[in-house]
């Protein structure tokens, strides 16, 4: 089942960055149809639909009604095009670029506003699955050694730590290793569960075939998160 949910977190996207020129670009945009225009950490999303119909500028799309009012910019978007090879281009109604995006991973597209900051084009299914997986992560986790013996309780929660992470709080009576360790936030990433503490360190955790996350890379003695 955690296997499954890993999957999920990596968005369906045919074609990659470097096989990508503008015709299939635009293409696989189409074959996607239905956006999510969102804040770096989908506090404010936006829901976008590409469609194929040409018009003077580029491409028709339509946004759903309450984009304006969610990210107000949105209110100046008429059109999308592709620009050079690798560019997406939300456009006004003069073609000038409301905000421009580039693929930072396969089906992930990021795009800077002076002044506002880093705002995300994703696959709208592929964006509502990782909401949905991030919301099961939540709560009460055990850290637990290959022989079954509990080195640390922790919880993970859904408190805004900036950057796109969020709070983690252990319990009392961890393990000194644990406790040296002392992770602050985390996050999902490629179907990984990180935790990261103020000082930079990061451990990693993947889902395994027994419905467990371990640590990676994996040791003689593993370190296994199992929720509770």
């Amino acid at each position: 089942m955690l296997l499954a949910l890993a999957a999920l977190l990596v968005p369906a996207f045919p074609g990659s960055p470097a096989a990508q020129d503008a015709a299939a670009l635009k293409k696989d945009m189409l074959a996607v149809g239905q956006w999510e225009l969102s804040t770096a950490d989908r506090s404010k999303t936006c829901v976008v639909t590409l469609k194929p119909d040409t018009i003077p500028q580029g491409f028709e799309l339509e946004l759903e009604p309450g984009c304006a009012a969610a990210l107000p910019f949105t209110k100046d978007i008429a059109s999308w095009n592709v620009k050079g090879l690798d560019i997406v281009r939300l456009q006004d109604a003069a073609a000038g670029a409301v905000i421009d995006f580039t693929e930072v991973e396969t089906g992930i597209f990021e795009g800077v506003r002076t002044g506002e900051g880093v705002y995300i084009l994703q696959n709208l299914a592929a964006a509502r699955s990782l909401a949905k997986s991030m919301d099961q992560m939540i709560g009460d986790w055990a850290m637990v050694r290959g022989n079954g013996t509990t080195i640390c309780g922790l919880t993970l929660t859904n408190n805004d730590a900036g950057n796109d992470n969020f709070q983690v709080f252990l319990k009392p009576k961890c393990d000194s290793a644990v406790a040296s360790f002392a992770p602050t936030q985390w996050r999902l990433e490629h179907g990984q569960i990180m935790l990261m503490s103020d000082n930079g360190e990061t451990w990693r955790f993947e889902a395994d075939d027994n419905a467990q996350w371990r640590l990676v890379p994996d040791s003689a003695d593993p370190l296994i998160l199992l929720r509770q």
